[in-house]
């Protein structure tokens, strides 16, 4: 390794099966840049003469066998953005001099052995991403952690914390996902915790915390994930703002808190008086509809457009379920006619209508004379009662006879994914595309570990399932050659449709067949033909200049295979997906900024 060119700027070997020790002689490749040794099985210790590369600004060595302490050799290197080293056999403190290394943004020390946190780490005002999770990190929460003003992300669950939750942590106004899970924390949950305006992921379960949960969390309006499970806490779960949107997940496991039915905790002591008026207030479950219609949703979102897509607002709250007969969908759709028709799936056909409200809405009509329609339509009924999340479209209502059912969906007016990659007159740049596969990502981590029962995208068996892409160009080997469904199918659709998304290459494109499939021809053009296969607009723009749009379209094309394994039992979940695609977007940002 040592006689490699002193010139060389980025090594890459991720995933590579590498064992042994890393050698000493690195300290020669004095203009590295970017070192990637993740996920091998390197063993014994981080070698300390990696202090010398005074020009590293990333190092991933995660997902390895590395032992001892971190060497604070490590201090030296002033220009260090980036340090990975999750899921190792690493131990001890973790040392104070991390505190001075200003220049750090993203540091990921999780699942290790690692006894304490410095009180110097709070020096490092500009860290974006701190994973502290899965140590066995002891004492109290620092006093000072308000002072990680420009965190976005920080995980210190499954550790030994005790003690209260420092009240400064409500200085963390960028913060957008915490997690304290796992410890023993005591007391009661700060109320200054909604000043945490960003925040749209918490979890506080498994702890000791005591008291109520502040009634001040209903303001805050993007708390997508909520949970407080196993504590002590006691009294009403409310149901104003997004409380309404939460499982009895959430709550399990306080014995003393009281609420909804729904929530399977007993009801509160009310006054008798005032019980006939909360009956106005229960409207049916709504729940949200299957993957297909989460890229219009995402491209709300998109800005910079040959056609410009507007910007998306704060999603509505649930609509409020109100009867539609079969004359009210006849007369919005024309009579379902066929210049209404927006697409034929496997059991239905869509259609776009008018309400006589004036509200554009889609219908779909399932197929009731066709085998397995029937069936379609009420297990698609039991999914819709149960889910929401704001990267699945919304169910309005449905309208059920004995021969005609249909449910009445929100329109999506910017059309699919579909349109805006093969269509002339519309373009989406990287980070459109990665903000794209990234929200579909969340909704299936949503459909696949929100509920104690998966919800599988594509096809029926023991789990509840919707059928929509079980087309073969996105199916996964062991469905179409067994009829095997799992969540795991769902990670290899999205893996496929994640590389359509960055080749603009349909994967049933005329150009692949027997001798070359689609994927295997993204798996042989990875890295040193990635232009070959990447869309050649985005090369076209001045993106193409950046070494950080490569990077980030090669790793995102390398997690696509991961996800669109042949064998099940190696793709990995979309827990890990959805984080893994979070972190290259970070790693993508930072590089534009840097070019």
């Amino acid at each position: 390794m040592g006689n490699l060119s002193a010139s060389l700027t980025l090594f890459y070997a991720s995933h590579c099966n590498i064992k042994g020790s890393i050698p000493g002689e690195i300290e020669n490749l004095s203009k590295l840049l970017w070192l990637g040794f993740d996920h091998n099985d390197f063993t014994g210790t981080i070698p300390a003469t990696l202090g010398r590369l005074r020009e590293l600004q990333d190092v991933d060595l995660g997902s390895n066998k590395l032992e001892g302490s971190i060497p604070s050799e490590l201090c030296h290197l002033e220009r260090l953005a980036y340090l990975t080293l999750t899921d190792n056999k690493l131990f001890g403190p973790i040392p104070e001099c991390l505190g001075d290394m200003v220049s750090l943004r993203n540091l990921f020390l999780g699942s290790n052995s690692f006894t304490s946190i410095p009180s110097t780490l709070t020096r490092l005002d500009g860290i974006l991403f701190l994973e502290l999770f899965s140590n066995s990190l002891n004492g109290s929460l620092p006093n000072n952690i308000g002072n990680w003003k420009s965190v976005t992300n920080l995980n210190l669950s499954d550790n030994r914390f005790s003690g209260a939750i420092p009240s400064s942590i409500a200085d963390l106004m960028h913060l957008t996902h915490l997690s304290l899970s796992g410890n023993m924390l005591q007391g009661s949950i700060p109320a200054s915790f909604d000043e945490l305006i960003s925040l749209e992921y918490l979890d506080l379960s498994r702890n000791n915390l005591s008291g109520m949960i502040p009634k001040s969390l209903e303001k805050l309006q993007n708390l997508k994930h909520f949970n407080v499970s196993f504590n002590g806490l006691q009294g009403e779960i409310s149901s104003r703002g997004l409380f309404g949107n939460y499982s009895s997940q959430s709550f399990i496991g306080n014995e003393d808190l009281c609420g909804p039915s729904l929530l399977q905790v007993p009801p509160c002591k009310t006054d008798p008086s005032k019980s006939a008026n909360l009956l106005k207030y229960i409207l049916p479950a709504i729940g949200s509809v299957i993957l297909v219609s989460i890229v219009v949703i995402i491209l709300l979102r998109s800005q910079n457009t040959k056609t410009k897509l507007p910007i998306q607002e704060n999603l509505p709250p649930l609509p409020e379920w109100r009867r539609i007969s079969y004359h009210d969908l006849a007369q919005a759709t024309d009579g379902f006619s066929e210049s209404n028709l927006l697409g034929v799936g496997s059991f239905g056909s869509v259609y776009k209508g008018t309400l006589s409200t004036g509200k554009t809405i889609a219908v779909k009509v399932f197929h009731v004379n066709q085998d397995g329609a029937f069936k379609s339509f009420v297990i698609e009924c039991e999914v819709l009662r149960n889910i929401r999340h704001q990267n699945l479209v919304k169910i309005i209502s449905s309208c059920s006879n004995v021969e005609f059912k249909a449910l009445v969906l929100e329109f999506m007016s910017n059309g699919s994914l579909e349109k805006w990659l093969y269509s002339h007159d519309h373009f989406l740049n990287v980070l459109q595309r990665l903000n794209i596969v990234i929200d579909i990502a969340l909704a299936l981590e949503y459909l696949h570990h929100g509920h104690t029962l998966p919800v599988v995208h594509c096809e029926e068996d023991s789990t509840i399932q919707t059928k929509t892409l079980a087309t073969i160009g996105y199916m996964s080997p062991e469905y179409g050659s067994e009829g095997i469904v799992s969540t795991k199918g769902d990670v290899y659709s999205f893996g496929i449709l994640v590389m359509e998304t960055f080749t603009r290459k349909r994967p049933t494109d005329d150009m692949f067949g027997e001798e070359m499939s689609f994927k295997r021809w993204v798996k042989e053009s990875l890295p040193s033909s990635l232009v070959d296969v990447v869309d050649s607009e985005l090369l076209n723009t001045r993106e193409r200049e950046g070494l950080a749009a490569k990077d980030c379209i090669l790793s995102i094309l390398q997690l696509a295979l991961e996800c669109s394994a042949e064998v099940a039992e190696e793709r990995i979940d979309m827990e890990e997906v959805a984080a893994r695609l979070k972190k290259i977007k970070t790693m993508y940002l930072r590089g534009t900024e840097q070019v």
